[in-house]
């Protein structure tokens, strides 16, 4: 079995050395769309006023869940344009990079609605932590995704990480109001930054085609 893991491991090396340029392509209207989705759902959730923190969870789960059913479909797409398998050894190992530190946000966010403090108490202080929870555990994602991937990606991935970990130093119970904050927070990284990225690719993908 180890013979064959470490012929496996070195032949996605090689294919992901030989096809950066296809999987940086796919890369950028990955980025777009997921930057699209996440300034829409800010707005509805502002529009919506979805205030509790039970409420704001469920909404943002759902809109993940969007974002990633998107992405899937844009990589169906490249993988049949250029005649590859979907699940090949590539994806299985982004994927399998970027599930740990996903199911552990998904985890500790569940665990920390059911052990909130008193509505009165609590309200505030859950919606603010879990913006900033989900924005570190993603960033952590990306930067483990990113050894398999375009090296900006563990780039991007330190920008969330330490976005987050300032967003946590940040916290204060004079914002106000706090669903406006939270929302605000969501739409600026999973919709601004996923936006900024996939253009910055779209950019650099046009100037290496017209050299």
């Amino acid at each position: 079995m180890e013979p064959n893991w470490a012929a496996e491991h070195l032949q996605v090396i090689r294919t992901l050395m030989e096809r950066t340029a296809v999987y940086r392509r796919a890369l950028a209207p990955i980025m777009a769309l997921t930057g699209v989705i996440g300034i829409a759902a800010a707005l509805g959730g502002l529009l919506a006023r979805i205030d509790s923190p039970k409420g704001f969870a469920i909404y943002w789960l759902l809109v993940s869940l969007a974002a990633v059913l998107g992405a899937l479909l844009l990589v169906r797409r490249e993988a049949l344009r250029e005649r590859e398998p979907f699940w090949s050894p590539p994806t299985r190992r982004v994927t399998q990079a970027l599930l740990p530190a996903l199911s552990a946000g998904f985890i500790l966010s569940i665990i920390l609605l059911l052990q909130g403090a008193p509505e009165d108490v609590g309200r505030g202080l859950e919606i603010r932590r879990l913006p900033i929870l989900w924005i570190i555990f993603y960033g952590c994602a990306l930067h483990a995704a990113g050894f398999f991937m375009p090296r900006g990606m563990k780039m991007f991935g330190w920008a969330f990480v330490f976005g987050g970990c300032a967003l946590a130093l940040g916290i204060t119970e004079e914002l106000r109001p706090v669903y406006i904050y939270a929302h605000g927070i969501m739409g600026l990284f999973f919709g601004g930054f996923h936006l900024a990225y996939g253009s910055y690719l779209y950019l650099t993908e046009q100037r290496k085609n017209a050299a």
